[in-house]
């Protein structure tokens, strides 16, 4: 079987804002490298978050990391260009900052009232899963360099494997609500919560 060829490695030479089809690791450019170590930090800082708490939480160190990371994510995913113009990744970056906004202001005020906490817990591991789109989409279509796993973002392998990111966000989503009705009635007098 010949080894596929990923011809979005070609297009994305020119993202961000730097013209030169001078290029680092798998075809990024400064900005790419950048954007995508602030958002391995930021994963990491997720998971970190969730193994520790079962809740990313804004009021920890490390959900604090997650949070400035992923919006540094979104800010500088917005001037990579990879066909030319905004596309569906930037739409992911507006979509993920909504989110985080929402799980903000559910997590510091009482706009939602009882399901405040569900809220925000949800939100913030809702971005998790955003952050995976992107990075299952670029890992399987620049690795192995010579013949990646994915021809490009509607392989149905590569579907597949965000589908069942998706199922793992939602098992943990249900956990994370399972977890909070518990501590909410642990406390005397506590309405459960979400």
């Amino acid at each position: 079987m010949a080894p596929r060829r990923n011809d979005r490695a070609a297009g994305f030479l020119h993202d961000g804002g730097f013209p030169t089809p001078e290029t680092d690791m798998a075809g990024l450019t400064s900005l790419g490298i950048v954007h995508t170590a602030i958002s391995l930090v930021a994963v990491a800082a997720g998971i970190a978050a969730l193994v520790k708490h079962h809740h990313i939480l804004d009021t920890t160190p490390s959900g604090r990391v997650y949070l400035w990371g992923t919006v540094l994510t979104c800010i500088t995913g917005f001037g990579i260009f990879q066909h030319g113009g905004f596309g569906k990744p930037h739409a992911l970056g507006v979509i993920t900052l909504l989110v985080l906004a929402l799980a903000w202001v559910a997590g510091h005020t009482a706009l939602f009232g009882r399901a405040s906490a569900g809220i925000a817990s949800i939100s913030y591991s809702l971005t998790l899963f955003f952050h995976s789109i992107p990075g299952m989409t670029e890992t399987s279509t620049r690795l192995p360099v010579s013949a990646p796993l994915a021809s490009g973002p509607d392989d149905p392998g590569l579907q597949a494997a965000v589908g069942i990111a998706f199922l793992v966000f939602l098992a943990g989503a249900a956990l994370q609500i399972r977890d909070l009705r518990r501590r909410t009635s642990a406390r005397p007098g506590a309405v459960p919560a979400a």
